[in-house]
């Protein structure tokens, strides 16, 4: 016959109270010594107590109250003298006494996890005088434990990690369940733990709880996550006991076992030979199943015709291969470049070197495409001379530019007017020659830059810039000039021979070794004896120098 939750609960109930009975019989037949009563003066004959320790069985379900048991003194006849009073924690509330039989039972329902025990008092009374017939003592009635408490895991549900690829037996977390049964009566409250779900992967020790890898080699890449239940079972997981549940949630954590490849043994990529140094020609990435610090890797160019071409750098971010140019590409010059990549891993784990190296190899091909590019002018800058008396129409020298493209279009030219605004020069279309538009000064301007461009017949749109610094030679078609008008005063006591004015002369003319100055007087002040004009020879500060007569 099965016995139901209930049903075997009320079992244990009676069997308790069979043994609690009959070890209150026999301790009926044992006395236990109190000290000596005085009463009235007289000494009268010791008397004792007659009874056991009372347990009362927890979460009793009957309809009547419950006996726990009996209290006797042995000066009770039996005749109906004798009155029990019962005192203390519980009594009259939960404990009620016969008086007359000092029967005790309990009136309500009583669980130990809320109190294990209580304290009472007994007392014997003379019915007729009131008077104690016994000294007053105390006594405990436990209440007795049944399984009545499932294990609970109070820290559940559990999260945990353990690295892939551990070996068997290795540890993943400890679980703990707590039983709120007696831990030192039967087995209500030994608990033993088991897997529901999560075999073959993982197992549980049962006294300890704790939880173990069960299979090798459990790869993260092909499953992270494992939902574990685990149960505790008291009674020592024997048929009737109770059991609580709780979940286990087990992250493989990641470990470098994977290195990286490239999705494909070969890249190519197009770019116009315009593009600007510095610029990212492409993106690769090896790809690596592992994650965090296990995945990042390097780049790096071993080979190929474009070491010093291009350069190869590492996205932090998304760990591609970033491939920049370092040189400005030229399609006339070179059509394609080769490169040979490898990426690695950056932090290998040695357990996995066995696996094979942790890098990989990939070739780039770059294509540079042409690009219709301006006209290119032979020189930066060109540097030409001219004399300020040269004609209109004089040649000064000659510009050349050409098309870099392969289609080799040819150029025209022409002046850019900004920088020669009052049209000094020409310049021929065809052919590039420049000559002069005008008469040149060059006390107004010695020096003029003027730019000229070269534009493709088939694409005015693509001009090219050259600069051209023309140089204008000086001729002597200046007049000497005083330097500024002279005003000259002499005192009337002047000595004869007395400097009284020196003189100087400028000349806008621009003689390579300087000017030399010849002075010499007026036919008509020269006929002015007082004063006289002395030569310095071509020294530019000449003095003025005369002798003075008085009226």
């Amino acid at each position: 016959m099965k016995l139901g939750k209930v049903e075997f609960c009320h079992f244990l109930q009676m069997l308790a109270l069979f043994l609690c009975l009959s070890g209150m019989n026999q301790a009926e037949l044992s006395r236990s010594r109190s000290k000596p009563y005085f009463q009235s003066g007289r000494t009268r004959t010791k008397r004792s107590w007659v009874w056991n320790q009372f347990f009362v069985l927890e979460e009793y379900m009957g309809t009547d109250p419950l006996y726990v048991g009996k209290l006797h003194s042995d000066v009770d006849k039996g005749d109906g003298s004798i009155k029990y009073i019962l005192s203390g924690e519980g009594a009259s509330s939960i404990f009620i006494i016969d008086e007359n039989t000092g029967d005790i039972h309990a009136t309500k329902r009583l669980d130990r996890e809320e109190q294990a025990y209580y304290t009472l008092r007994a007392q014997a009374l003379d019915r007729l005088t009131n008077k104690p017939v016994e000294p007053e003592s105390e006594f405990v009635i436990k209440i007795q434990d049944i399984n009545d408490n499932e294990p609970k895991f109070l820290d559940g549900p559990y999260t945990a990690g353990v690295p892939e690829m551990s070996p068997v037996g290795t540890s993943v977390v400890q679980v703990t369940a707590t039983d709120a049964d007696d831990p030192t009566y039967g087995n209500s409250a030994r608990v033993v733990y088991s897997i529901l779900q999560g075999q073959p992967y993982f197992s549980v020790e049962p006294k300890t709880g704790v939880i173990k890898t069960a299979l090798p080699n459990m790869d993260r890449e092909a499953k992270d996550q494992y939902l574990l239940v685990i149960q505790a079972k008291d009674m020592v997981g024997q048929n009737g006991g109770l059991s609580g549940t709780t979940s286990v949630t087990v992250t493989l954590t990641d470990v470098n076992d994977n290195p990286p490849r490239f999705p494909r043994r070969s890249y190519q990529y197009n770019v116009p030979e315009s593009l600007p140094v510095a610029s990212v020609v492409a993106r690769i990435k090896a790809a690596d199943a592992d994650v965090g610090p296990n995945a990042e890797m390097e780049y790096k160019i071993v080979d190929g015709d474009g070491l010093g071409v291009f350069k190869i750098s590492v996205d932090k971010d998304t760990q591609e291969g970033i491939i920049t140019i370092q040189k400005e590409l030229d399609f006339e010059a070179k059509t394609s470049y080769t490169l040979r990549i490898e990426a690695a891993n950056m932090h290998v784990d040695p357990r996995f070197l066995s696996l094979g190296p942790f890098s990989d190899m990939t070739t780039v091909k770059i294509i540079v495409e042409d690009v219709d590019e301006p006209p290119v002018f032979t020189s930066r800058l060109y540097s030409m001379v001219v004399s300020e008396a040269a004609k209109v129409g004089t040649v000064i020298g000659t510009v050349a530019a050409h098309d870099p493209d392969a289609s080799n279009s040819p150029v025209r030219y022409s002046i850019d007017r900004n920088t020669d605004l009052e049209r000094y020069f020409n310049i021929d279309a065809n052919s590039g020659v420049i000559t002069t538009a005008k008469s040149l000064d060059r006390e107004t301007n010695a020096v003029h830059n003027i730019t000229v461009l070269a534009m493709e017949s088939q694409n005015p749109a693509q001009i090219g810039r050259g600069y051209v610094a023309i140089t204008i030679l000086d001729i002597n078609d200046n007049a000497p000039e005083f330097a500024m008008e002279y005003e000259t005063i002499v005192c009337e006591n002047a000595q004869p021979g007395q400097v009284i004015q020196k003189i100087s002369a400028i000349d806008k003319d621009d003689p390579p070794n300087g000017h030399q100055f010849y002075f010499s007087l007026t036919a008509e002040a020269a006929n002015n004896h007082n004063f006289t004009l002395q030569d310095n020879k071509g020294d530019v500060t000449p003095y003025l120098s005369g002798a003075v007569n008085l009226y």
